[in-house]
């Protein structure tokens, strides 16, 4: 299984941003796998955001809770984050990653900057 984020690298304070993860060689909807989104602040240490199940149902670290969605792509087997009112302490590295038990995870993307600044 391989993963690959991507969206836009720079927004403003309270803009919304939407990352893309394009899964290949693995189905998000037949493989039962939690598909999660992490990020890292700078100099800081991995923080889990949320996750999407196989079945569709979705997870949610309380931080986030209303203000971060995820979804996906069933056709071009595709997951994403959209998240609400960016704050600067929102930049981080993104990572989009998989795992067949909850909170684990076997498969990591290689990461995208996401920097939150006026």
């Amino acid at each position: 299984v391989q993963l690959q984020e991507s969206g836009p690298g720079l927004v403003k304070p309270s803009q919304t941003l939407s990352l893309t993860c394009t899964v290949t060689g693995g189905s998000i909807t037949t493989n039962d796998y939690y598909w999660s989104w992490i990020r890292q602040p700078p100099g800081k240490g991995l923080e889990w955001m949320g996750a999407i199940g196989s079945s569709g149902r979705t997870y949610y670290a309380d931080s986030v809770k209303g203000r971060f969605t995820i979804s996906r792509d069933n056709a071009k087997n595709t997951v994403y984050l959209q998240m609400n009112s960016l704050k600067p302490e929102d930049s981080a590295i993104y990572y989009c990653a998989a795992g067949s038990q909850y909170l684990q995870w076997d498969y990591w993307g290689q990461g995208t900057q996401v920097t939150v600044s006026s």
